[in-house]
């Protein structure tokens, strides 16, 4: 390959694991809960992390988005190697590049949804571009709403907050962790109906731990995780195709 191809290839990726693993504990207690794992996340690509109880998905998670430390191989955002940051480093690199959704939605009572959205670059020092801003909140449905308080919203409008937040400032990549975990099916729709807009109207990367094959659905392809390792992938994936690999992982699981 040339170097140009090279340039051109990596440019595409927004975060890189390789031959990554993770070890908790020593002797008896040892635990591998990653061996080995290599995958590519792309740019304004919509990626799925799926597996079962214990396979590693979100300990992958944690690990590529700098919350956790990797025990061997490599963990990268674009061309940044997370193992080589200090400590002021990797939280400048979390806050600059990093947007995190969790199932929890993490809103502070006292600020209105406005306030919540812009909270993290508030605290940075930095200022919004509104344009994107009001783009984001368009996204995301959220115009009639930016004056209330957490306790004045639904729980799925909490979370499309949530969202808005982690993609206020252009972050490189969001990592949802079960992002629609605590909405009924109809909030949660609403929630990935706004991440996959995000991917293909703002050219967001979004990386998703869920268990349910439905938001799965929703992503462009579907990594599998199975005991730390990474089993398959799915493009283009339906809640019914992933749901078929589901089976089959857990049968696998119980008579191996």
């Amino acid at each position: 390959m040339t170097s140009t191809g090279t340039t051109s290839r990596t440019s595409t990726v927004a975060a890189r694991a390789t031959d990554l693993s993770k070890v908790y504990g020593e002797g008896e207690t040892r635990v591998v809960a990653l061996d080995g794992v290599s995958v590519e996340f792309r740019r304004a690509e919509y990626t799925a992390i799926m597996g079962p109880s214990g396979s590693g998905k979100s300990t992958l998670m944690h690990c590529m988005a700098g919350l956790d430390s990797v025990s061997a191989g490599s963990a990268r955002i674009g061309e940044t190697e997370l193992a080589s940051l200090k400590d002021k480093q990797l939280t400048q690199l979390r806050r600059d590049k990093i947007g995190f959704i969790f199932q929890a939605f993490n809103l502070l009572p006292t600020l209105t949804a406005a306030e919540n959205i812009t909270l993290p670059m508030d605290i940075a020092g930095r200022k919004a571009d509104k344009q994107w801003l009001a783009q984001v909140i368009a996204t995301v449905g959220l115009a009639d709403r930016l004056s209330h308080r957490p306790n004045q919203l639904s729980g799925g409008q909490q979370q499309r907050v949530a969202v808005a937040r982690a993609l206020a400032s252009k972050p490189e990549i969001i990592f949802a962790d079960e992002p629609t975990g605590n909405l009924d099916s109809r909030s949660g729709a609403e929630i990935l109906g706004f991440l996959r807009n995000s991917v293909r109207e703002l050219g967001q990367t979004i990386v998703m731990v869920t268990h349910d094959p439905v938001a799965a659905s929703y992503a462009d392809r579907v990594i599998f995780l199975a005991d730390g390792r990474v089993v398959d992938e799915l493009h283009d994936p339906t809640s019914d195709g992933v749901l078929e690999r589901m089976k089959r992982f857990d049968a696998k699981g119980r008579t191996s």
